[in-house]
């Protein structure tokens, strides 16, 4: 039986820890769990270790209320029959690349083409369908740690590839993840969450959210948003989120063919610090509930994608549809389609290299 997701909106939160439960049986007869999360200001969340699925974000509103700030479906049924990649781990590369082709040290790889004739996410059976392996780690910071290991060839590339997510849950409502991963082949990686935020408690679309990117630069695309690998400045754009602005101000300025490609925001900024330090990158803002997030990371960029193709006919546990421009996703990574752009900041992970990266989404209210 599929354990409730509804969260606890008592007075007293309980005590900070861990808590797995069941969460659903394959056909094949795999079992899949889920672990609550809880710190002792009342946060709570749900991470589920089929795909590394964030199920949900509890967190408080200037009231103290608690409500989800992420978009999901009610069952892990919903989940296993597959979701607009509705809060998993992305991988092995996170975003497009051109052609589902790219050439390493010589050699061309062909992956799926599951986008436009393009390769996006991973292909149709990436890191957000596989089964982890999950360690609970119980705490005043609670975690749990996912490990999955994608086989030589898996979706077209190369080398054994060892990853490790780790998802805490901090003392000051940050909800941290850690990726690391290892390869026995040269092979690429660009890994990320691809959760959708709506920090109304889905009251409402995003549009009146305010946003703030700390880029000074966005990717310029052509029409199947692939990168030209040019980096254009957002100075006077619908893309200049410099300063804290409402997402819903220039969507639809269609008169930049950057926002007719996308049908909205669907584009990497370029953080204007491209150093490896954990930095502020973005801030989101709700005005109505005065929820408040910011968004810190180790990478160079973040792909800011505002529910664009969400159409309504998936509907969360409390029976809200989720619709167009519902959420907005905030994707730390390294830039889409790197592997064909010299100029871009390298994926590519060697024997003997670990890779690590961070994303901190920290919430709090204002």
């Amino acid at each position: 039986m599929t354990p409730e997701l509804s969260q606890n909106t008592t007075p007293n939160p309980p005590k900070a820890g861990i808590e797995k439960t069941h969460f659903g049986t394959f056909p094949d007869g795999r079992e899949a769990d889920l672990f609550t999360l809880r710190n002792a200001a009342g946060m709570v969340v749900k991470i589920t270790n089929y795909g590394g699925y964030i199920v949900s974000i509890a967190t408080p509103d200037k009231s103290g209320t608690l409500d989800d700030v992420t978009l999901g479906v009610p069952t892990f049924a919903d989940y296993i029959k597959g979701t607009p990649s509705l809060g998993p781990i992305i991988g092995r590369y996170g975003n497009r690349i051109a052609k589902g082709k790219f050439t390493l040290d010589g050699q061309e790889y062909t992956l799926a083409q599951n986008n436009n004739g393009n390769h996006i996410h991973g292909g149709p059976t990436g890191f957000d369908k596989r089964l982890w392996k999950a360690t609970p780690k119980d705490g005043k910071e609670p975690a749990v740690v996912l490990e999955y290991t994608a086989k030589d060839g898996e979706e077209g590339y190369p080398g054994n590839l060892a990853v490790t997510v780790t998802y805490t849950l901090q003392k000051d409502n940050g909800l941290r993840i850690d990726y690391k991963a290892t390869t026995d082949k040269p092979t690429v990686f660009n890994p990320t969450n691809h959760a959708y935020f709506n920090l109304s408690g889905m009251k409402h679309d995003v549009m009146n959210h305010v946003l703030m990117v700390a880029a000074d630069k966005v990717l310029d695309t052509d029409s199947k948003q692939i990168p030209t690998g040019e980096m254009v400045s957002v100075a006077g754009t619908p893309f200049d989120f410099t300063k804290p602005t409402p997402i819903g101000e220039h969507i639809n300025d269609t008169t930049n063919v950057q926002i007719k490609y996308g049908k909205g925001y669907d584009h990497c900024w370029v953080f204007t610090d491209q150093s490896k330090k954990l930095k502020l990158g973005a801030t989101l803002y709700d005005p109505t509930t005065g929820r408040f997030m910011e968004t810190f990371t180790t990478e160079p960029a973040v792909q800011v994608y505002t529910a664009n193709n969400l159409n309504g006919k998936l509907q969360n546990k409390d029976g809200v549809a989720l619709s167009r421009r519902f959420g907005v996703c905030l994707e730390t990574q390294h830039f889409p389609d790197s592997p064909n752009h010299s100029n871009f900041p390298s994926t590519v992970l060697r024997p003997g290299e670990t890779f690590t990266s961070t994303t901190v989404y920290r919430f709090s209210v204002k």
